[in-house]
């Protein structure tokens, strides 16, 4: 053993001695590059001898000698503060990964609890996990449904609320003037609510021709004041719906049927439907703040079953198949829509909100509501009990009283022609036959031939020059004012006219 100990001291002793002899070679030489007192000693020792040259170049040594020294450490420095710096982002990177770590840890435990709530709630009343109902439920509804009961309960309750039903005796004498200036007279002396009596007629004349009324214009003018006053006048309030952005489909106005509880989840606007059925009474149904979400979307099943050319067709389907205990007026799951329920509409045009498509307008009636009302004196006026039957014939023997003149029905075919010819644009049936409806019972308000066309022709047809390039059409605009000029009077036609200069304007 002595032998390889001694083997292994010799050994090992080359490889350490050497190792030793770099380390303190390298310190050495770090101290020696910055031993200043062996630099003083040789500067003194050699300048004695120097000339004035010589002093020069000496001290230009001795410069660059400092400046390589502070070079070396400048950068130490920097190397020392790089490695400060990873090692801190190190540390922090590792901190931060145990956090994700310890939430994640959380977030697990939290969903094996949610899961297991969810999974009691399914036991018990029957809802599937993760399902977000729009339409809010009563305790009843959240049950599931057990044997002999409806699965609509709302619209059951109605049943059952119209066994003792009593109707009304409604004024069969009054005159649709009447009606306007007995609102007006309401709504100011009542609810403090001015309204000039052109956009009274405007509003009750459109009842003629639509199911679906657009109130559109500024905010704080009074647009879902008006059917709101309405429905007072009439002691039935106006059913508010709410839109809100999430709206995509008719589910949001019907409800929808839940698999799990067997039970239908009506909205409120149903239920108002529904009611409707076993009265006369004029029912309004308010969107407001319809042009929130996509109008087309979550109203398109409305859209084309009012469009419908016989009452008989406006028919929804609920449910794909009846029930024995289904409330009285659903026949196989469907529903026959009621003939007195009217659709209005409020919409602001701003950054927050979706355009109105063509598709709507087309099958609506647009009323603008740009002023504030101004302030008038008014007698105190008592409600108003009005069936729809009763106003339904007023606007059909308005219909037949005060047709539209075949003289302004060529002058529109004539203008329709004009616009083609120029715009590339045409009227449609469609707006022809809301014409001939909206413009007898306008004038059967108190209003006049000429302006009711006016309205219609600016808000159903011109309003389409919008979608064109404005540039472009520029100059035919003028020919365009010169025509209704020409064919209806300088004096007359003026909210089409004022229109379009406006549109000039813009472009």
């Amino acid at each position: 053993m002595d032998a390889f100990f001694k083997f292994a001291s010799k050994f090992l002793a080359v490889f350490f001695g050497s190792l030793w002899s770099g380390i303190s070679g390298f310190f050495k030489g770090i101290f020696g590059m910055f031993n200043i007192a062996k630099y003083i000693e040789i500067f003194k020792a050699f300048s004695k001898d120097f000339g004035v040259g010589e002093w020069i170049l000496a001290i230009l040594v001795v410069i660059l000698l400092v400046a390589a020294l502070a070079a070396i450490v400048f950068v130490v420095y920097l190397l020392i503060r790089k490695y400060v710096r990873v090692r801190k982002t190190l540390v922090s990177q590792e901190e931060l990964l145990n956090e994700v770590g310890r939430l994640n840890h959380e977030v697990i435990k939290l969903s094996t609890e949610k899961e297991r709530i969810l999974a009691m709630k399914v036991s018990q009343i029957g809802l599937k996990p993760g399902e977000s109902d729009t339409v809010e439920q009563t305790d009843e509804e959240e049950k599931p449904i057990q044997e002999g009961e409806s699965r609509f309960y709302k619209l059951t309750d109605v049943d059952n609320a119209m066994k003792e039903y009593v109707p009304r005796e409604y004024n069969n004498d009054i005159t649709l003037p009447e009606i306007c200036d007995m609102f007006r007279n309401f709504a100011c002396s009542r609810m403090g609510l001015f309204y000039e009596p052109r956009i009274i007629r405007l509003f009750l004349a459109a009842f003629a021709s639509t199911r679906l009324i657009i109130l559109q214009g500024i905010s704080g003018t009074g647009k879902t004041s008006l059917p709101y006053a309405f429905g007072k006048f009439l002691q039935n309030d106006a059913n508010i719906a709410s839109v809100q952005p999430s709206w995509r489909d008719r589910s949001e106005l019907f409800g929808y049927f839940n698999e799990f509880t067997k039970r239908f989840n009506e909205t409120e606007t149903l239920k108002r439907m529904y009611e409707a059925k076993y009265t006369e009474n004029i029912y309004l149904t308010i969107l407001d703040e319809m042009n929130i979400a996509r109008v087309e979307y979550y109203f398109a099943e409305m859209l084309s079953i009012l469009e419908m050319p016989t009452r008989s067709e406006w028919v929804i389907d609920l449910v794909p198949s009846g029930w024995p205990n289904d409330p009285k007026f659903l026949e196989n799951g469907r529903f026959h829509l009621p003939e007195n329920m009217w659709y209005i509409g409020t919409a602001n045009n701003d950054d927050s909100t979706f355009a109105i498509s063509d598709k709507v307008y087309d099958r609506a009636l647009p009323i603008n509501i740009d002023s504030k009302g101004v302030y008038f004196e008014a007698p105190y006026t008592e409600n108003l009990n009005l069936s729809f039957v009763h106003l339904e014939k007023l606007f059909n023997e308005a219909k037949e009283k005060f047709k539209v003149s075949e003289e302004n029905l060529d002058k529109l075919t004539a203008l329709d022609d004009y616009v083609i010819e120029h715009f590339r644009l045409a009227f449609g049936n469609r707006i022809v036959k809301q014409l001939r409806e909206f413009v007898p019972a306008y004038v059967g308000c108190g209003g006049t031939e000429i302006d009711g066309i006016d309205y219609v022709l600016a808000n159903k047809i011109l309003r389409k020059f919008e979608s064109l390039n404005l540039a472009f059409i520029r100059d035919e605009i003028d020919g365009l004012i010169e025509y209704l000029d020409e064919h209806f009077g300088q004096e007359n036609m003026n909210e089409s006219k004022s229109y379009l200069r406006r549109l000039q304007r813009l472009s």
